[in-house]
């Protein structure tokens, strides 16, 4: 790393704000009624986005069991998922391997109505690739130098960039590993990736610092997101990705429930339904 990147690094370093004295539990009927405002809010902008033919991209990245995958869940549970569209791509391909990097994630891209969520994005190069040694420093450093003028092509091209990364602190990723190892609900989301992010913390943090350095633009900016608190992470974001689209209620009529047809001589059939056992 250059000189001028180093400097960028430590100015990264020394500009973290001081963390704040963690506030009192949410109450779960709390968090259940502000969710549900958010929620309409991104029916609102559902109807917006499909009305105007915008084209947003949110990119979630962060430190493993950060809670990413938990606010795109909040995210699109109430909307449509033909409108907000989740990308979460597996690992290349050989022949995805032999492309220009960025050619997956460019067809991925949203049309005109679309929302686009990249559970995971090209930042992969900047973090995991990076810290596991999956690229040559030569593509490391390739792609610090490119990613901002990418990014920037994008956001002329006339699509919204939105990128968010979640922090959370060493004890607390270490009780969300410890709680997967130990709940046969959630031992599916360990992965050896994660066991090794544990052990790497300092590599990944110096990883995100030289990612931010670079990739912290004023036309793609990050914007981090405190994720200690899940319930807390998730209103803050969603609340805060409102906030930075600039959508419309859209005018729609009263819907009405029409009356049901008349039986006109409908009888039921002789055929047995096959009901599934109500065991509960």
């Amino acid at each position: 790393m250059h000189q001028k990147e180093k400097n960028k690094v430590r100015d990264v370093q020394n500009d973290q704000p001081e963390p704040s004295a963690p506030k009192p539990k949410l109450k779960r009927k709390e968090y259940e009624e502000q969710i549900a405002k958010l929620h309409a809010e991104l029916v609102k902008l559902q109807f917006w986005v499909k009305q105007t033919g915008a084209r947003i991209v949110v990119v979630f990245e962060g430190k493993d069991a950060a809670g990413k995958g938990g606010v795109i869940k909040r995210i699109t549970e109430r909307v449509s998922p033909r409108v907000f569209r989740v990308v979460a791509l597996p690992a290349p391909s050989e022949r995805e391997r032999s492309q220009i990097y960025f050619q997956r994630y460019f067809e991925h891209l949203p049309a005109a109505g679309e929302i686009v969520i990249f559970d995971r994005s090209w930042y992969n190069r900047a973090g995991v690739e990076r810290v596991m040694g999956f690229c040559t420093d030569e593509e490391y450093e390739r792609f610090l130098r490119i990613c901002p003028a990418w990014e920037r092509d994008i956001v002329d091209a006339g699509l919204t960039l939105i990128k968010y990364w979640f922090e959370i602190s060493q004890q607390e990723q270490t009780r969300r590993f410890s709680e997967r190892i130990n709940d046969p609900r959630k031992i599916w989301k360990l992965s050896p990736m994660d066991l090794e992010s544990h052990r790497r913390w300092y590599d990944y943090a110096r990883a995100r610092d030289a990612m931010f350095a670079a990739t912290d633009t004023p036309e793609s900016p990050w914007y981090v997101v405190n994720a200690d608190d899940k319930r807390r992470a998730r209103l803050n974001c969603i609340a805060h990705f409102l906030s930075l689209v600039p959508y419309e209620e859209i005018p729609r009529e009263k819907v009405t429930l029409p009356p049901r047809q008349k039986a006109r001589g409908y009888k039921k059939p002789d055929h047995i339904f096959r009901f599934v056992p109500e065991s509960y």
